[in-house]
């Protein structure tokens, strides 16, 4: 099983999922790492990515997805922001692909956001990322008003995931 973290930047995706993927046993990847290089300047620059900028790094991910699956599942944080794009990651096995959705106010995040250092993507961007929402329907929805680890618990105690590794 694959295992996409799913929300707005800020909301805690990586954070989640890779305490999510040390509990579960199994490896964390970022999304982020897999966007192309001109995707990453024009975030740097301030510019919102458009759904053509998106289609390359969203199919490169499915196919990275349906690898993983068969090779024992991992947990993926990835924005994951529309219906359509959530249909492409898991579009070579869908049962095999669970979502999670990290969600929250726009306030709370903005003020993670910008407190947050090393990362291309600007809060300026956010009210964009937002607006880009369409709220999954087949997700597991967690409130990001409480500390990651006791988002972690209410995951393992509701998801039915099987812990393999330590912590």
């Amino acid at each position: 099983m694959v295992i996409i973290v799913m929300g707005v930047s800020g909301c805690g995706k990586s954070t989640v999922g890779a305490l999510l993927a040390e509990r579960l046993g199994i490896p964390f990847y970022d999304a982020d790492d897999f966007h192309p290089p001109e995707n990453v300047e024009k975030m740097e620059s301030g510019e919102p990515l458009t759904d053509v900028d998106r289609h390359p790094w969203l199919e490169r991910l499915s196919r990275e997805i349906e690898r993983w699956s068969h090779t024992g599942g991992a947990v993926l944080a990835c924005s994951a922001l529309k219906e359509s794009y959530r249909q492409v990651l898991s579009a070579n096995d869908a049962s095999r692909v669970r979502f999670i959705w990290l969600h929250g106010p726009e306030e709370l995040i903005r003020e993670r956001l910008q407190k947050r250092k090393g990362h291309y993507m600007p809060p300026d961007l956010l009210r964009s990322q937002f607006e880009a929402l369409e709220p999954p329907e087949n997700a597991t929805a967690v409130s990001v008003d409480q500390p990651p680890e006791e988002i972690v618990e209410k995951l393992l105690k509701w998801g039915g995931f099987v812990e393999r590794g330590g912590g």
